[in-house]
C-alpha cells in the first residue's frame, strides 16, 4: 500500500490528501520531515541508503527522513523517522522549511536538527552504513561520494541557517 500524504500548495497549506506516488508522478507538493542527526562533539551521522530501497538506493544521505503522514506535524514525523530508520527516540528541533526542487518532485521539506546517541540502531531495509563526520569531512565526502540530490541543497542551507544563528 502507497503511502498517504497530504498535497499542499505554495504557502504549505492542505489541499487534499493523495498517495505519495500520486504527488510525486503529477509533480504535487507534499511535505518531507528530514533531521540532521549531530552526536555530543557535533559530528553528524551520515548513512548509505540500502539497495532495495526504491528512491535512491545506494546513495548517501546526510538527513534522516521520509513523508509525513496524514494530520501528522513536521515534528511528529521527524521523530517517527528517527524511531524507524535509526532506532532511537529523539525530540527532533524544526529549524525551517523550504520548497525543495531537487528530488524526484518538488515537496516542501520540514529540516530539523537532534542531538542523538553515538550508538544508533539503523533498520538494515534502509540503512546498509553509516558513520559519524566532522563537518570537514562531510564536505570531502559530499565532494567524493554519490549522495541523494536534496542532500546538497539541505544541508548547505542548514549550515547557513547555523551560520546566522550564531
Amino acid at each position: 500500500m502507497d503511502e498517504r500524504v497530504e498535497r499542499v500548495d505554495c504557502q504549505d497549506r492542505v489541499l487534499g490528501v493523495v498517495t505519495r506516488r500520486e504527488a510525486i508522478r503529477e509533480g504535487w507538493l507534499h511535505r518531507i520531515a528530514s533531521t540532521v542527526c549531530r552526536d555530543e562533539r557535533g559530528r553528524i551521522l551520515v548513512h548509505r541508503r540500502s539497495e532495495q530501497l526504491s528512491r535512491f538506493p545506494g546513495l548517501y544521505e546526510v538527513m534522516v527522513g521520509g513523508a509525513v503522514d496524514v494530520g501528522e506535524s513536521y515534528e511528529q514525523a521527524a521523530a517517527r523517522e528517527l524511531a524507524e530508520e535509526l532506532g532511537i527516540r529523539a525530540l527532533p528541533r524544526l529549524l525551517f522549511t523550504f520548497i525543495n526542487r531537487s528530488g524526484l518532485s518538488p515537496h516542501w521539506l520540514g529540516l530539523h536538527e537532534a542531538v542523538v546517541p553515538d550508538a544508533v540502531a539503523p533498520d538494515p531495509d534502509e540503512v546498509a552504513w553509516h558513520g559519524w563526520l566532522t563537518e570537514s569531512e562531510l564536505h570531502s565526502a559530499l565532494l567524493e561520494w554519490r549522495f541523494t540530490p536534496d542532500s546538497h541543497e539541505a544541508f548547505s542551507r542548514y549550515l547557513a541557517f547555523r551560520t546566522a544563528q550564531s
